[in-house]
C-alpha cells in the first residue's frame, strides 16, 4: 500500500469514529469493487430498494446490481408525469433501503447535501429503514461551509448540465446563489445525527467517485 492509500485509510478510520458518535455506521473500502460487494451485503434479499440521483452509486455498479438483483426495485425512470413522480417518491418513503451519494462529508463526520427537487435529502432525513451512502474520498471537506461550497460549485454545475437545468451555474460553472426555476440548491441539508442508530450507513471509498 502506498503513502496516499495509507493516508486514505487513516483518514477514514478517524471519520468512522466520529460518525459512530452520530449514530452512523461507517465503513472503508479501498476500491469501488469492494464498496459494491459491501453495499450489496447490507441489503437483505427481497426487500424494496429505491435511490436518489447519484452518479456515485452508478459508478461503482450498485444501481445496475440492484436493478438486476433479487430485490423489489422501485424504478424511478418509469414515472413520466408529475403525479407519477410524486407516487414513486411516496413509495420510496416506505422502502427498506435508500441508496444515495452525498455532496460532502466534513472532517467531523457530518453529511452535507444540496438538492433541487429535494426527494434525495428528504429520504436521507426520513422514511426508509436504512440509508446507504456511497462516498469517494474526494467528498471529504474541512467543515459544513466547505461542504456547501463544494456542493454548489463542484457538484451543482455538473448536475445542471446532466439534467439540462436552466441555471446560471450551467452557463458559468459556478454558483450564483440563484432563484431560477430549475435552482439546484433549493434545500441545503446537514445531517449531523441519526435518531435511529445505524440507520445511516456510510461507505467511504479510497477513490475519486462522483461529482
Amino acid at each position: 500500500m502506498g503513502y496516499k492509500e495509507d493516508n486514505y485509510l487513516n483518514l477514514s478510520r478517524s471519520l468512522i469514529k466520529k460518525m459512530e458518535r452520530r449514530n452512523f455506521e461507517g465503513y472503508y473500502c479501498k476500491t469501488a469493487a469492494e464498496a459494491l460487494e459491501l453495499a450489496l451485503s447490507l441489503i437483505p434479499r427481497g426487500v424494496s430498494v429505491t435511490h436518489g440521483g447519484s452518479e456515485s452509486i452508478k459508478e461503482i455498479g450498485l444501481l445496475d446490481a440492484v436493478k438486476n438483483g433479487d430485490f423489489e426495485y422501485i424504478d424511478r425512470s418509469l414515472a413520466k408525469t408529475q403525479q407519477e413522480k410524486r407516487a414513486v417518491v411516496a413509495q420510496g418513503v416506505l422502502a427498506h433501503t435508500f441508496l444515495t451519494g452525498t455532496n460532502a462529508i466534513t472532517m467531523d463526520g457530518e453529511l452535507v447535501n444540496v438538492d433541487g427537487i429535494s426527494n434525495r435529502v428528504a429520504l436521507i432525513c426520513f422514511g426508509p429503514e436504512q440509508v446507504i451512502v456511497i462516498a469517494g474520498i474526494n467528498k471529504v471537506v474541512a467543515n459544513v461551509d466547505a461542504g456547501i461550497y463544494r456542493a454548489q460549485n463542484t457538484a451543482a454545475p455538473v448536475n445542471a448540465i446532466r439534467l439540462s437545468a436552466k441555471t446560471p451555474c450551467y452557463d458559468t460553472g459556478s454558483c450564483a446563489q440563484c432563484h431560477a426555476a430549475d435552482c439546484m440548491c433549493a434545500n441545503i441539508v446537514t445531517t449531523r445525527h441519526s435518531r435511529i442508530p445505524g440507520r445511516i450507513k456510510v461507505i467511504l471509498v479510497g477513490e475519486n467517485i462522483g461529482y
